[in-house]
């Protein structure tokens, strides 16, 4: 029984770290860094954004971002009928809804920037920063919240957890 305790308190405690890590990546972005790049030229801006989304794609990112969800069904399967489960179903939710809307919003613009090609190349990179930047600042803030709601979720189910024990 304590060895289940351990199991499923490890994947809980992973599934809050990587959503947390993902929510403070994306409030990162709302904070700091689209503000600091609205406030440069056209071609800094495209090109800024252009390599942060070619660097990102890497096994740090990939542990916090998919591993949120993972971590997360992980620790609902391990606690099904325990009374962390509601809490931990509303953070896979909550964190499933923000991926949608990463993949159907996000990525597309982030693949399309890319596939604009050198910024440097670009004759009029101003069509290029417009078609990207009002879409997926809005959205990025979408995201934001919900990761952030999703962390407190796991916060909560391991506050359950934690009454839990013997």
């Amino acid at each position: 029984m304590t060895e289940l305790l351990t199991v499923r308190g490890g994947f809980l405690a992973l599934a809050a770290l990587a959503t947390g890590l993902a929510a403070g990546l994306f409030y990162t972005f709302d904070v700091a860094v689209m503000r600091g790049l609205a406030a440069t030229d056209d071609r800094t801006f495209v090109t800024a954004m252009r390599e942060i989304n070619i660097k990102i794609l890497n096994g740090l990112f990939a542990f916090s971002f998919g591993g949120a969800l993972l971590f997360t069904l992980v620790a609902l399967g391990l606690n099904a009928g325990e009374p962390t489960v509601w809490w931990i179903t509303a953070a896979a939710v909550l964190y499933a809804v923000q991926l949608g809307i990463t993949f159907r919003v996000n990525v597309p613009l982030n693949n399309a920037l890319v596939a604009d090609g050198d910024p440097a190349k670009m004759t009029d990179p101003h069509p290029v920063r417009v078609a990207f930047e009002a879409t997926w600042v809005r959205w990025n803030h979408v995201r934001t919240w919900l990761c952030l709601a999703a962390f407190l979720s796991l916060l909560g189910a391991l506050a359950e957890y934690g009454r839990s024990l013997p």
